[in-house]
């Protein structure tokens, strides 16, 4: 029977390579469990999901080499010298990842851009992890079943202006952040940002502020 698969989920978890995560894709409801190894319990319940084959697929995320091979392919398409070297030098040895993220906050046009053809990449990749695996689905990926990978095309720095807002950068920068923090933090996180909000309805009504 054909399976109805969480895409976004998916997308995710393809994506998710950090250590001691460990994605499963439930082969009768289509869900994907995630696992970030943060209890007894939780590691005890990964193991029983792993064992039962018949049911949980274990997620193949993109490597982290292969990964740091899109950003390498990316930067080289980058036209603009001054751009190019910096970006060269952020991927460059340890924490590559992170710096590079950093960087491209400077020049949104080509963070767009990179969002874009890191996407591609890994749409490819999920399409060839369950074309391997021969496993029928329902409803196809809102990318398609085939993606195209595109020529590694020069970017002009200068066309490469980004239409977001500095306040909605932020905001997207800020639901990237959010993403990266470990489950176990997340009520933390979630209880700082109420009371920014309140603090920030309280500071509207003042008609000093």
């Amino acid at each position: 029977m054909p399976l109805i698969v969480d895409w976004e989920e998916l997308e995710l978890a393809c994506e998710r390579n950090a250590p001691n995560v460990y994605s499963y894709l439930d082969l009768v409801t289509g869900a994907v469990l995630v696992f970030y190894g943060e209890s007894e319990d939780e590691e005890e319940r990964r193991r029983e999901v792993e064992a039962n084959t018949e049911r949980y697929l274990r997620v193949e995320p993109a490597s982290s080499r292969e990964q740091y091979r899109w950003m390498e392919k990316f930067v080289s398409t980058v036209t603009e010298d001054k751009i190019k070297e910096k970006l060269l030098v952020s991927i460059d040895g340890k924490g590559a990842f992170r710096r590079f993220k950093d960087l491209l906050v400077h020049f949104p046009g080509i963070r767009e851009r990179w969002y874009s053809y890191r996407a591609i990449h890994l749409h490819d990749h999920i399409n060839t992890w369950l074309s391997a695996l021969n496993l029928p689905v329902e409803i196809a990926p809102p990318w398609g079943d085939n993606v195209e990978v595109p020529e590694d095309e020069p970017v002009n720095v200068t066309a490469a202006v980004s239409i977001l807002s500095p306040a909605e950068t932020l905001r997207k920068q800020a639901r990237e952040l959010i993403d990266m923090i470990p489950a176990v933090d997340l009520n933390a996180a979630i209880a700082f940002l109420e009371f920014l909000k309140e603090r920030a309805a309280n500071n509207s009504d003042d008609p000093e502020y």
